[in-house]
């Protein structure tokens, strides 16, 4: 079975709200209009809405026909810190903001969902809409889980879902189990002893400390870590300096990690930890290393992702949907949610090949009404179940 005949028919609508999400780009925590938004409709199709969940999450209820079980959809909601330069004539007004990572259509999918279950109510149970915000390592699908979410909203399973800029149109793909990388943040800050550039004998360099540093980082998953087990720390960030004839007197190096393993990051922080104090001592500096675990390895339930699945090929068909063995090593805070409520996390093809997070990023208004299908079936499907 396609996309929904009902959902197909207000693909013009589902774009214009995407647009018009891409147009007025949030930063996490920020989403003020981008809630609104969601709010407003939610409240138009006769939807009972909740604000201000987790700061500026919206969560939408509807009930069905009948008794059932109840199921959760979740959206994210915030954009990038990034100039767009792809000349669409729907890119972002807000300078320095850009939607590059596609949540204004997983947005727009989950209203277009929301929509066609107010008018059909052709399921039992209850559907739990869930628009998060602050997924960019902000901390927002914690919010909204420290705001009570499932304690006020119960749901018996959750789903989620992301666009991939594959070129490939309408493919879905899961992994079950172990899907998606945990990430940490870290931030070392080096105070060592600035002086005139021109006599930097009278210094201790905190630029030339940093990039030694730095050096020794990179070995540390190479020379720590065995081969077979896949983890990542990227130093993303050197900041130092204000003139061309001073030696500053500080440097901070940020950057991230990611990691399927919680013992294997254990050893890794504590060998991180190791370097810097090391490298303090022996320079007779201080160096403060602090580190943030950020996101949860996402796992998604093994028999839910069978059934994401089987819901995707009712919409796109069995050719076009797979298991998949490959991690990822991106990272997601839906991994959150699944730790408390079982569920499964699906990736949903598009045109355009652009990868996400890059100021060209092009995404495929086809994914809309797919999108949306696939979360109305699973609705229709999984909330009349008993047990």
């Amino acid at each position: 079975m396609p996309v929904i005949d009902k959902i197909s028919a207000n693909t013009e609508e589902l774009i214009a709200i995407r647009r018009d999400l891409h147009e007025h780009p949030e930063l996490g925590m920020e989403e003020v209009r981008t809630s609104g938004v969601v709010a407003e409709h939610l409240n138009r199709w006769g939807i009972e809405t909740h604000r201000d969940i987790g700061n500026t999450g919206v969560v939408g209820i509807l009930k069905g026909n009948g008794d059932g079980r109840t199921i959760g959809l979740r959206a994210d909601m915030d954009a990038l810190p990034i100039d767009e330069k792809t000349n669409l004539p729907f890119a972002s007004k807000n300078p320095g903001v850009m939607h590059a990572c596609g949540h204004d259509a997983h947005t727009t999918m989950l209203l277009g969902a929301a929509r066609y279950l107010s008018e059909t109510r052709n399921f039992s149970g209850t559907a739990v809409f869930i628009f998060q915000p602050a997924e960019e390592g902000l901390g927002g699908a914690r919010a909204m889980l420290a705001d009570g979410l499932f304690k006020r909203f119960p749901c018996d399973e959750i789903y989620g879902m992301h666009n991939s800029p594959t070129g490939k149109p309408g493919k879905v793909a899961v992994k079950p189990g172990q899907a998606m990388a945990g990430a940490d943040f870290f931030d070392i800050h080096i105070r060592a002893a600035g002086s005139h550039a021109a006599m930097p004998h009278q210094s201790i360099d905190p630029i030339v400390i940093a990039t030694s540093l730095v050096q020794q980082l990179q070995t540390v998953v190479s020379r720590n870590t065995p081969p077979t087990q896949p983890l990542v720390l990227s130093v993303t960030q050197i900041h130092a300096g204000s003139a061309y004839n001073v030696i500053p007197s500080d440097c901070t190096i940020s950057g991230t990690m990611r990691y399927f393993d919680t013992t294997l990051a254990n050893k890794v922080r504590d060998r991180m930890r190791s370097l810097c104090a090391g490298m303090a001592s022996g320079y007779g500096i201080e160096i403060d290393i602090e580190i943030r675990e950020i996101f949860d390895v996402l796992v998604n339930d093994e028999a839910l992702s069978q059934v994401l699945l089987d819901v995707a090929a009712d919409v796109v068909g069995k050719d076009n949907v797979a298991v998949t063995a490959d991690v990822v090593t991106g990272s997601e805070d839906f991994a959150d949610m699944l730790r408390v409520i079982p569920g499964a996390y699906c990736t949903v093809g598009h045109e355009g090949t652009l990868p996400l997070h890059n100021d060209g990023f092009f995404l495929g208004e086809e994914i809309l009404p797919v999108g949306a299908s696939i979360y109305a079936k699973l609705i229709e499907q999984r909330t009349a179940l008993t047990g």
